[in-house]
């Protein structure tokens, strides 16, 4: 096992990692928890 094996299996964990959070952030359960997130900034105490 030379660097290049090391830096492909880093470089296809880290594109898993990004496509895990991608499918995470456009899940439809956390729909409602982003889009009331969103208008916090709107909000007035």
């Amino acid at each position: 096992m030379d660097i290049n094996d090391l830096r492909s299996i880093v470089t296809t964990i880290s594109l898993l990692t990004f496509v895990g959070i991608v499918f995470w952030a456009w899940s439809r359960r956390n729909k409602a928890d982003f889009d009331e997130a969103a208008l916090l900034p709107f909000h007035e105490d």
